[in-house]
């Protein structure tokens, strides 16, 4: 057999893109993009400008009594901070969380007043869990519970009425 059947690669129906893009079109959209840019910032910068007047010329005229504070407000001294009402911002986080957990601590490992008229203590944690290991939970009497005295049935009644008036006897 011979080869003259030979089909030739690059005939005119597989052929190639034989032109790239161009520098130029890319510079001159490049060179138009910064262009808009520049555009937009300007008018940006009037229209903000034209605003900004405008607001400043029809402001209300300030009352002569009115006193000018050139100090800078935001500038916190050390000796305004007891004038802010609580809660205050943190200063300092790590120092303020430790001083708060020593004060706890020592609260609930001593002994003091809760309210001294009423004759309330606090106890330390472990000294309260010893009296209750040795004395129990304290408990009420359960209602239908049997007493050793006769009376049972009344003395429930008598301390379990809430009615505003005093109890009846008959």
């Amino acid at each position: 057999m011979s080869d003259d059947t030979h089909i030739d690669e690059h005939g005119p129906e597989m052929d190639f893109e034989r032109e790239d893009l161009a520098p130029r079109p890319i510079l001159l959209f490049l060179l138009a993009l910064a262009a808009g840019c520049v555009l937009v910032y300007f008018i940006l910068r009037g229209m903000y400008s034209y605003l900004d007047s405008y607001e400043s010329h029809h402001q209300p005229v300030q009352s002569p009594l009115v006193q000018q504070n050139t100090a800078d407000t935001r500038v916190v001294l050390p000796g305004d901070l007891v004038k802010f009402p609580q809660p205050r911002l943190e200063t300092d986080e790590r120092l303020e969380i430790n001083d708060f957990r020593e004060q706890e601590e020592q609260t609930l490992n001593s002994y003091g007043w809760v309210d001294q008229p009423a004759g309330v203590m606090h106890i330390p944690i472990d000294r309260a869990m010893q009296l209750v290991a040795q004395r129990g939970l304290p408990t009420r009497p359960q209602a239908g519970s049997a007493r050793s005295d006769g009376n049972t049935g009344k003395e429930t009644a008598r301390q379990s009425n809430t009615s505003s008036g005093p109890a009846k006897r008959k």
